[in-house]
């Protein structure tokens, strides 16, 4: 799985130049209300459950990551809400002591990619496939029945460098892979490179993601309009 320690103290930096729209995507969260137990699938530094736990004080919100460097910001970030939980877990071990309205990943363990008039495709930072199976397994023990499984929604990952806020370079390089793709993530000042991060990613087309899917009791909800910021699931 997708460990994120090397990136961890430039995170925010890249992820708040323009990376993620913060607010869009707790606008879009709080479109699927009622709920009062969320859980975020890869919280990572913690920035959507700030938003979440800033405009809904009165939800209950637990966030897991596999890296710990990772939440160790978000700890720092979160820790005037009391409110807010934060876990050291690995998906495909989920073990929490609460059953959640609404489970939900954004850019975390999974996401779809809609490109153009394409059908989505699943991605996910777990390169095997039965750990996939597992890990969404376990979350789905972990979800109401009747409640809500939010996957997040990307553009298509390409290659491209561009300055983030302090005037830093930020660059991707993708290389197609057997069951997915690897991501290169770099950060530079001039001439030295601060930050080298490798993660795999496996994909599933969509029908094979949503018969698995399927599989651990989650329904499809499809969407309508523009492109959204989450594709939907109901738990059985």
């Amino acid at each position: 799985m997708g460990d994120y320690t090397n990136m961890s103290s430039y995170y925010d930096l890249i992820m708040t130049s323009g990376y993620y729209d913060y607010n869009k995507i707790v606008d879009a969260l709080i479109q699927h209300q009622p709920f009062s137990h969320v859980l975020e699938i890869g919280c990572g530094t913690g920035l959507i459950m700030e938003t979440l736990a800033q405009r809904q004080p009165q939800i209950a919100i637990t966030g897991v990551d596999l890296t710990q460097a990772m939440l160790g910001i978000a700890q720092q970030r979160l820790q005037t809400y009391p409110q807010v939980q934060l876990l050291h877990q690995n998906v495909t071990e989920l073990n929490l002591a609460t059953l959640y309205d609404l489970a939900f990943s954004y850019g975390g363990v999974w996401y779809f990619v809609i490109d153009g008039d394409k059908q989505p495709f699943l991605v996910s930072h777990i390169a095997q496939d039965a750990p996939n199976r597992q890990g969404l397994e376990r979350v789905a023990k972990h979800i109401k029945a009747g409640g809500q499984l939010l996957l997040g929604v990307q553009g298509p990952h390409h290659d491209y460098a561009r300055p983030v806020s302090n005037g830093m370079l930020y660059s991707q390089k993708i290389e197609l892979a057997e069951h997915g793709f690897t991501k290169h993530y770099y950060l530079s000042d001039g001439d030295k490179t601060l930050m080298a991060q490798t993660i795999e990613y496996r994909t599933y087309a969509f029908a094979d993601a949503l018969e698995m899917l399927q599989g651990f009791g989650f329904t499809y909800q499809p969407y309508s309009g523009d492109k959204p910021q989450f594709l939907s699931f109901t738990k059985s």
